[in-house]
């Protein structure tokens, strides 16, 4: 699934979501929290630098933007510098304000935070300090925020509603702006504030709950379980007429309920948790961006868990690229992973792996009949690079190559599901051709790789790889042991075989018997 999650981020394009919420500043002062003061028993933070960062509904845009979408803010700022700030730094990354108000009657949010080292030891925080105001927005600028909104929706291909309860995301705003994304068939996906009462965002596309903000819902039930959480999503779900719902419930992943009844859970890996600020805000980014391309909702739902894992393994909020998720999953491959591709589909693998500045191995062959020979010069090349690709003839390339009459012993996709059950192995690809050529030309690998005792000038396809800088290895095989050996052995021609696991005495009785 890993691979197929791959494809999908690569052909994302620039989704235009639109982003509707409460902007927040958050201000880091980052210090060495060395001592004790000796006026009191507090600790001591020798400031080291400052910080600023986008929050809240902002942070959702920014965290957009660091994913290629187009982003356009809605919400609103105060008339301060604190507002001035967040401008300048939406700007700078390239979202678009247009639908951004100045409330001259209340401030920007700021939250400020305190975060302390100790020893040389892993930074945490010690103490946030917030400025905001919590009222509901005036008559005269909740109007003129939906206008602004309600204007720009059929130019977009989502709308992300992030509500921190500051007051912007008034039940009059929302309800305009859900009812006209409706009818224009524009998805609004919601990250609600922690409220007792969801029926200010009925009618949406699908919400993102946690699992705290989802008990407290539904009349303050306990989610232990997917159970737990399935039963509090259809309640939610059924309340709220929603398309569906995310559960996120941090470390057991995402719960996932859908309007016609079904559910399903989507587990994710365990992860060292330095920090949860901002999770939030990632998940509801991924699956923006996957409502946006028109993602199946597990695919959103696994997306999620990759984003929000990332960003808890990092110390503050911290934007995550297209290429850090797509590095994520190459490296999570499971046992059972789907390596064998269609080589269109290695090929756009490959260009990612190679932005990620890793090496690409490539080596092809028969491997009829997989044996200690193969995998031990498999392993040799797998580590001469970090990614091993093992390109295999068809059934019908291999009888061309004038193979004994019952060749190939194990057919084509026999073949390559017992080499891409190698843990070395990355992909596996099938070539119909007598020559590795074609596939050469379309992988390009950075290394052509061959087992046995050929010599590089005898590699089949080395004047490709040379022609565009790439190098060509031999590897060294194990002596007494080939497919055309074992055959010999099975078939019970031993006149000429040696057994692989000694040599060969003068009164060997094979050897006497031919």
């Amino acid at each position: 699934m890993s691979y197929h999650l791959i494809d999908l981020i690569q052909s994302l394009g620039t989704p235009r979501i639109l982003v509707l919420g409460d902007l927040i500043l958050d201000r880091y002062l980052w210090g060495n929290a060395e001592r004790i003061s000796q006026e009191a028993p507090v600790i001591l933070l020798r400031e080291q630098e400052q910080e600023i960062r986008l929050g809240g509904a902002a942070n959702v845009a920014n965290m957009l933007r660091g994913l290629q979408a187009e982003v356009t803010m809605a919400g609103v700022v105060g008339a301060d510098r604190d507002g001035e700030d967040v401008l300048a730094a939406l700007n700078t990354v390239g979202v678009d304000c247009a639908g951004v108000l100045t409330d001259h009657t209340r401030p920007t949010t700021v939250k400020q935070r305190l975060i302390g080292q100790a020893q040389h030891r892993h930074p945490h925080q010690m103490l946030r300090i917030d400025r905001e105001s919590r009222q509901p927005l005036e008559v005269m600028y909740a109007t003129q925020l939906m206008d602004r909104v309600i204007s720009c929706i059929p130019r977009h291909d989502a709308i992300l509603i992030s509500d921190y309860a500051k007051g912007v995301c008034t039940p009059e705003v929302l309800r305009r702006v859900i009812d006209v994304a409706r009818d224009a068939g524009v998805p609004v996906i919601v990250d609600p504030a922690p409220t007792d009462d969801y029926s200010i965002y009925r009618g949406a596309t699908a919400m993102t709950p946690n699992r705290d903000e989802t008990g407290r819902a539904t009349g303050g039930r306990l989610l232990k379980s997917y159970d737990d959480a399935f039963a509090a999503g259809k309640s939610l779900v059924e309340q709220l007429e929603l398309d569906l719902i995310f559960v996120t419930l941090d470390k057991d992943g995402v719960a996932v309920v859908r309007k016609d009844g079904s559910q399903e859970a989507f587990p994710t890996r365990q992860r060292k948790v330095y920090d949860v600020v901002g999770a939030g805000d990632m998940v509801l980014s991924a699956i923006g961006l996957g409502a946006a391309a028109r993602w199946k909702d597990a695919d959103m739902a696994r997306l999620s868990n990759i984003a929000g894992g990332l960003e808890v393994e990092q110390v503050g909020v911290v934007c995550l690229s297209r290429d850090e998720l797509v590095q994520d999953l190459l490296q999570d491959r499971s046992r059972n992973e789907q390596k064998n591709c269609r080589i269109e589909i290695v090929k756009r693998h490959l260009e990612s792996r190679r932005h990620l500045g890793q090496k690409i191995v490539l080596t092809n062959g028969c491997f009829d009949v997989l044996h200690i020979g193969h995998v031990s010069y498999l392993k040799q090349a797998a580590e001469l690079g970090d990614c091993l690709v093992v390109a295999i003839n068809s059934d019908r390339s291999v009888k061309k190559l004038d193979k004994a009459a019952d060749r190939p012993i194990f057919p084509e996709l026999q073949r390559a599901e017992m080499l891409a059950s190698l843990e070395c192995v990355d992909y596996v690809v099938i070539f119909d051709e007598e020559t590795p050529h074609a596939v050469l030309e379309a992988l390009r690998p950075d290394m052509l790789v061959k087992g046995g005792t050929y010599t590089p000038e005898q590699v089949v396809g080395r004047e490709i790889v040379l022609g565009y800088g790439g190098e060509v290895k031999v590897l060294g095989e194990i002596p007494g042991v080939s497919t055309t050996e074992i055959l010999a052995r099975l078939r019970g021609d031993r006149t000429t075989l040696p057994h692989p696991a000694r040599s060969p005495q003068p009164d060997d009785p094979v050897r006497k018997a031919g």
